[in-house]
């Protein structure tokens, strides 16, 4: 108990004194952002590989329905469902480029 009273004690008293500033305060300040084609770049990656992450995650659940539908139409039309959504997926991934570059000529990039 002394201990954590010691540790509190000795953390108030550093919190409760001001230190000093150290920046110049005529430095140049550099922004850290990236370029607006290095943005877009980046985000086209993001985009396509979140979905194909995402088809194929369908395609496995739509191939394990189809796999335990024991013919039953229902679990059949539901691993359908699944594979058309992979394929959408997949088609959207494929036109992210697309998309992303009518994106920058709007943008201006």
């Amino acid at each position: 108990m002394a201990q954590v009273l010691a540790a509190s004690a000795v953390t108030a008293a550093l919190l409760a004194v001001p230190s000093a500033a150290t920046a110049d305060p005529g430095a140049p300040v550099v922004v850290a952002a990236n370029a607006l084609p290095v943005v877009i770049a980046n985000l086209q990656a993001w985009v396509m590989g979140i979905l194909a992450a995402i088809a194929t995650l369908f395609l496995v659940l739509g191939g394990l329905f189809r796999a335990t539908a024991g013919g039953d139409p229902a679990q059949v039309d539901k691993a359908n469902g699944y594979f058309k959504n992979a394929l959408t997926g997949y088609g959207l991934a494929v036109l992210a480029p697309i998309l992303l570059e009518v994106v920058k000529g709007i943008v201006g990039g």
